[in-house]
């Protein structure tokens, strides 16, 4: 599976982005996908998780104002972000696990200013 992330930019705190992530070369309908981060200094984390049932899981950090989405007939997951905040700038990934692998988009960079 190919990842292609995109969206990201600079925005204000406490207003809005929308990230994307497309997938190519297999369906992700029924596997995991999630939105993580990294920023410099710190370890890769998790943002936002959706497994295939469709139960989500969210970093303490962001519950509330990120929203994890996932179009099954376009073969994309999202990731709302609401109300950002100055922490939450890094360069965030998506990836998905399938037939036993890891999959991650290339990153797209998200800037928060106060």
């Amino acid at each position: 599976v190919q990842l292609q992330a995109s969206g990201g930019g600079l925005v204000q705190a406490g207003g809005s982005l929308r990230l994307s992530c497309a997938a190519s070369g297999s369906p992700i309908r029924g596997s995991p996908v999630g939105w993580y981060r990294q920023s410099p200094g710190n370890q890769r984390e998790l943002v936002a998780r959706m497994y295939g049932t469709g139960s989500t899981d969210y970093a303490d950090s962001v519950k509330g104002r990120f929203t994890i989405s996932r179009d099954n007939a376009k073969n994309t997951v999202d990731l709302r972000m609401n109300s950002p905040k100055p922490d939450d700038t890094a360069v965030y990934y998506c990836n998905t696990f399938k037939y036993g692998r890891n999959s991650w988009g290339q990153g797209t960079q998200v800037t928060v200013s106060s």
